[in-house]
């Protein structure tokens, strides 16, 4: 029996955290403290303040907006 592979930006989340040694809540959480913002203002956030890529800062951004309901 094989795993179900994890699909859309949760995909990214092994890498997320390898590469910049935090856990996604982290960054999640990150995000939520700057509420309300819009999507690429998240994304632009995270790329500026904490210089993640923007694969990986639009991947935590659309997650957490999505399990917020607010996307």
């Amino acid at each position: 029996m094989t795993a179900e592979r994890i699909k859309g930006p949760a995909s990214y989340f092994p890498s997320i955290e390898k590469t910049y040694g935090r856990p996604v809540s982290d960054w999640k959480a990150i995000v939520r403290g700057h509420y309300p913002a819009r999507h690429g203002a998240l994304v632009a956030m995270l790329k500026d303040e904490h210089g993640l890529g923007h694969g990986h800062a639009n991947a935590i951004v659309a997650h957490t907006l999505a399990e917020d309901g607010l996307k």
